[in-house]
């Protein structure tokens, strides 16, 4: 403490009445003196609080009393609490500089894409790990109770062309292994969503009428989109996403301060649509393997991604239908990961390309 013991006026509340007494105030031997007109009080230092100050603003002390002084000179406040060596905490030193504020908020910038970029998907990896396959089920047969009431009708397909196309996809994975080869169903219906093909969690895969139209019914190529389908459940990428997905919502939920807002929705979003890229290639390789295995040229899905391109083409110059199905592709997407939802571009078509005959 300081031998010369500086004083400092300030405004006095005991707590009782709303009004203020002014005071003045001087620290001696450990305790904290206060005298206004007519009284005289100390009370220990050590039993003083001493709210972090703020930039601007009244600096305040809490008394054990149950009185608060006030001071309303900030600059002389901190010079007086500096004279008598009240220092302040590392936080509030820290949280006083400009500099160490943007240093922080860079830190946490750099922590939170670290999490989206590698922390989130080996989290989800460890928690579909340890999730029980039943689990999958029950999330595949209310998404497909949810996608026929809303998106599909009954195939057209004669039971001849199902049971073709499902032989031949059968015989490919004759060349696997038993433990490589996920448990499957191949179901068909009749799709608002136009060609496409989508695995859902459990071992449901779905292809449309208007996939196998968009091929003439060629086995090879509807092998390679079941192939490709057979990776997302190979690696249970409905379900790792769907963790993705709400672990990043939540948390930018929280860091938001809103679980209802839209803007915690948009990260969660784009969130998806990188870990559907990923979740893209490791089915890619899935397919590869098998096609390859089996005999089958890979670039029959070149010629699917070909013929998919020529119909979004040919769609785009036609007249508008004058209605949209992309929140519908939306929830398929989520939980079940639709073929032709995912455009193919120059990286996949030459990942399957470098290796035909």
């Amino acid at each position: 403490m300081q031998t010369t013991n500086p004083t400092l006026l300030a405004a006095y509340f005991d707590g009782k009445s709303a009004q203020a007494r002014p005071v003045e105030l001087h620290i001696e031997r450990e305790r904290l003196h206060v005298r206004t007109a007519g009284t005289a009080f100390d009370v220990p230092v050590s039993q003083v609080l001493w709210p972090e100050r703020t930039r601007h603003g009244m600096r305040i002390a809490q008394l054990p009393t149950g009185g608060i002084i006030q001071c309303a000179d900030g600059p002389a406040w901190d010079a007086w609490c500096k004279s008598n060596g009240l220092q302040e905490s590392f936080i509030v030193v820290l949280q006083q500089s400009w500099r160490w504020v943007t240093g922080s908020l860079l830190a946490l910038t750099v922590l939170l894409g670290a999490t989206y970029q590698w922390g989130l998907p080996v989290i989800a990896q460890g928690i579909v790990a340890i999730t029980p396959y039943s689990f999958d089920e029950r999330i595949g047969q209310a998404t497909l109770t949810a996608i026929d009431d809303r998106l599909m009708e009954p195939s057209s397909l004669s039971m001849a062309q199902q049971s073709s196309i499902r032989d031949a996809f059968a015989h490919a994975l004759r060349f696997q292994a038993a433990d490589n080869v996920p448990r499957w169903n191949l179901k068909f219906r009749k799709s608002k969503l136009g060609p496409n093909a989508l695995a859902l969690p459990g071992g449901t895969i779905l292809m449309t009428d208007e996939m196998v139209q968009l091929v003439d019914g060629d086995t090879d190529v509807l092998t390679a989109v079941l192939a490709h389908e057979l990776g997302h459940l190979k690696h249970r990428h409905s379900l790792r996403m769907l963790v993705q997905v709400s672990g990043l919502s939540a948390v930018t939920s929280l860091f938001l301060g809103d679980f209802s807002t839209v803007l915690a929705a948009i990260p969660a979003l784009m969130g998806q649509a990188q870990y559907s890229r990923e979740a893209e290639r490791e089915a890619d390789d899935t397919a590869m393997q098998v096609l390859t295995a089996a005999g089958l040229n890979p670039r029959v899905m070149v010629t699917m991604f070909e013929k998919l391109e020529a119909q979004r083409q040919s769609e785009s110059k036609g007249p508008s239908s004058g209605h949209s199905n992309d929140g519908a592709n939306v929830i398929v997407n989520l939980l079940g990961l639709a073929f032709a939802s995912h455009p193919a571009d120059s990286e996949r078509i030459a990942f399957f390309g470098k290796n035909s005959r």
